[in-house]
């Protein structure tokens, strides 16, 4: 099987070809304003390098970061309806009463509440009123509104009153882009209705884009199947990912670390990914990226989506250096000059001082015209390195859980920035590092989740997690994994003292390899 992996950062966009498990090529071009300009320069770049014929490539895996842009720089984004079924329940946090004003208000702020709902045990609240619905869709087609995001007070436990009203909003506004909360949330009615409605007023941006995408491809000649990498590691079909854009949240530190697992052979490790404009860091378990178990901010919007526990510093190869004064202290980022370094650093005869010139200069690196920083003065350099190191060093404590000496495998481009050893960690650089960005989103696997509760009076523990798992495994194969391929990777079983009847929640992830 021959795959393409894409990775879009904000400096480079990165692609792979891999036959099997072997990298025959490996291309970054600079990130394009237009974003995928940069993706079809590195398609055609990798397919030139490895003299493969674009109609024999079977697969391509890309991983963007268009529709977290969207969200951060509140741009692009479709006026939206939020429906929350649960009245009388819930009325005194109404959606979005936590988003940023300014979110709010770039998607309208519309909310309505209706009748529905179930308690944590699958107990109706009261019961559905097509009649109140039909009346909300009348009000939501009269403001021209498009997309509507439907919420229901624990939707995952039992999800027959969001399906209900997905049909009569369906009936009432054709041609509506509707998203049911308990297609993409986890349990927890704030952050999942969050995710929906951030899902809900991208989905206008999300036909635009990935119709880009097939554009692109179609010029390069590339007929494989193509799909989007989502935030736990694993692959959605283009149409999947059109009508859930929000899933690609996160994919790129995802795909990272996925990558670095795969080039280095460490399942169980510390990942840093150092980029053009920030260094990514997060932690391994069994080969998959180590999932965040609080609630995790978008945009200033707290949701519960299947994110990585990554967090990010101001650190890359196009990071500013500045110095106070001559051998005092050194400041290294946040600011970066991005896209923009091959022709703002210094050894690419630019005038700013980054955090590459530096590394070129100490002779760790052999890129862009060294004689450009011989002026850099000893004690600048080395204090610039002092300061990378002491960044790096804090991150890593940060990710670890224990005193145990896990591996550190570094990746990406701006990794030359990086010491052979971190305090008293030993740091793996595998071959391709970097690329492993795009190498993770080319051996992405299909997964499949389930999040619920269960409430053992009526069956053992033993039954209940049984069950879960099935319906994880189930979900993988009908998300496009091959049977004979999927097995569980996580498993996580909460007992829920507060609540009454011997309830627990669990929730299973099961992955498989895609099937073609």
């Amino acid at each position: 099987m021959i795959r393409i992996g894409i990775d879009v950062g904000g400096t480079n966009t990165d692609a792979v070809i891999m036959e099997g498990k072997r990298v025959v090529a490996s291309v970054k071009a600079t990130t394009s304003p237009d974003v995928t300009t940069g993706v079809r320069e590195a398609l055609a770049g990798a397919l030139k390098q490895s003299g493969v014929a674009a109609r024999s490539v079977d697969v391509v895996a890309l991983g963007t970061t268009h529709f977290t842009n969207a969200v951060v720089q509140r741009r692009d984004l479709a006026p939206t309806a939020a429906v929350r079924l649960g009245l009388p329940a819930t009325q005194a946090l109404p959606p979005m009463v936590d988003w940023p004003p300014d979110l709010r208000d770039a998607i309208g702020g519309h909310a309505y509440f209706a009748h529905g709902g179930h308690e944590f045990d699958g107990r109706p609240i009261t019961p559905l009123d097509p009649n109140e619905l039909r009346k909300i869709a009348r009000d939501i087609v009269k403001k021209k509104i498009r997309t509507i995001a439907i919420s229901s007070v624990f939707s995952p436990v039992n999800t027959e009153v969001e399906r209900q009203a997905g049909e009569i909003f369906a009936a009432e506004a054709p041609g509506a882009h509707i998203t049911l909360s308990s297609d993409i949330g986890r349990i927890g009615l704030l952050e999942r209705e969050n995710a929906a409605i951030m899902n809900a007023c991208l989905r206008d941006l999300s036909r635009v884009v990935m119709g880009a995408f097939r554009g692109a491809l179609d010029q390069t000649g590339v007929t494989g199947r193509f799909f989007l990498t989502q935030n736990d590691g694993t692959l959605m079909d283009a149409d999947f990912a059109e009508r859930f854009p929000v899933l690609t949240f996160a994919s790129g530190p995802t795909n990272s670390m996925r990558g670095a697992a795969f080039l280095s052979g460490v399942r169980d490790a510390i990942v840093i990914d150092v980029g053009g404009t920030t260094t990514d860091v997060g932690s391994l378990h069994k080969g998959f990226p180590r999932q965040a178990t609080v609630a995790v901010e978008v945009g200033g919007v707290r949701t519960n989506f299947r994110m990585p526990d990554v967090f990010s510093i101001g650190l890359g190869g196009g990071s500013l250096v500045v110095e106070e004064k001559p051998g005092g202290k050194v400041t290294v980022g946040p600011r970066s000059v991005g896209y923009r370094l091959t022709m703002d650093a210094l050894i690419f005869g630019g005038k700013t001082l980054t955090t590459s010139d530096i590394v070129v200069a100490a002779g760790r690196a052999k890129f862009g015209d060294r004689s450009k920083v011989a002026h850099l003065p000893p004690a600048l350099i080395a204090n610039t390195r002092a300061r990378i190191m002491e960044m790096t060093h804090n991150a890593v404590e940060r990710s670890r859980l224990s005193s145990e000496p896990l591996p550190v495998i570094v990746v990406g481009g701006g990794s030359v920035l990086i010491d052979s050893k971190i305090g008293d960690l030993d740091v793996v650089k595998p071959e391709h590092f970097a690329c492993a960005n795009a190498v993770g989103a080319a051996i992405a696997q299909v997964s499949g989740e389930v999040d619920r509760i269960y409430m053992l009076g009526k069956s053992s523990r033993e039954e209940a997690l049984a069950d879960a798992k099935q319906k994880a495994a189930d979900a993988a194969v009908a998300a496009g994994a091959r049977t004979d391929s999927v097995t569980i990777v996580d498993v996580e079983d909460v007992p829920l003292a507060y609540i009454p009847g011997n309830a627990t929640r669990i929730r299973v992830k099961a992955v498989g390899e895609l099937a073609l």
